[in-house]
């Protein structure tokens, strides 16, 4: 069975997989260094959670989430006025000869598992984990 991604479609190639995490790991240490020269992106705490890269490696989709979520259309967009010097920088890192164009994305993962957990802990939701626990007895 194949592996499964962000967007719960096939992950992919071993080098798609490699590259995206490259790519993942160069744009951390680009935001927590200060690298990009843009006040909105120095004024706040971002992570990235997950980057995608295309079969094709032509696209390369960053999840990205700001500290505390709050904030996330004013990291979008920043990122997405700075992603030629990203790519740049990003290109210039990797030493590949052709770098993914860059997507970013808001980050869900911690939403959908709250709401999961919520749905979970849900009593009706619990009678009927019960029912279906006591009916395999």
């Amino acid at each position: 069975m194949a592996k499964r991604s962000h967007s719960g479609g096939p992950s992919g190639s071993h080098r798609t997989l490699r590259i995206g995490e490259a790519i993942r790991r160069r744009l951390s240490e680009m935001l927590t260094r200060g690298e990009i020269h843009d006040p909105d992106l120095t004024a706040m705490s971002i992570t990235v959670g997950e980057v995608r890269v295309s079969p094709d490696l032509r696209t390369a989709t960053a999840y990205i989430l700001p500290l505390g979520g709050q904030a996330a259309g004013t990291a979008l967009e920043a990122l997405r006025r700075n992603r030629g010097e990203i790519r740049h920088q990003i290109g210039k890192a990797l030493g590949i000869k052709h770098t993914p164009e860059l997507r970013f994305e808001f980050d869900d993962t911690f939403d959908r598992m709250d709401a999961t957990r919520r749905m979970f802990s849900d009593e009706r939701v619990q009678r009927d984990i019960h029912k279906s626990d006591d009916e395999e007895e």
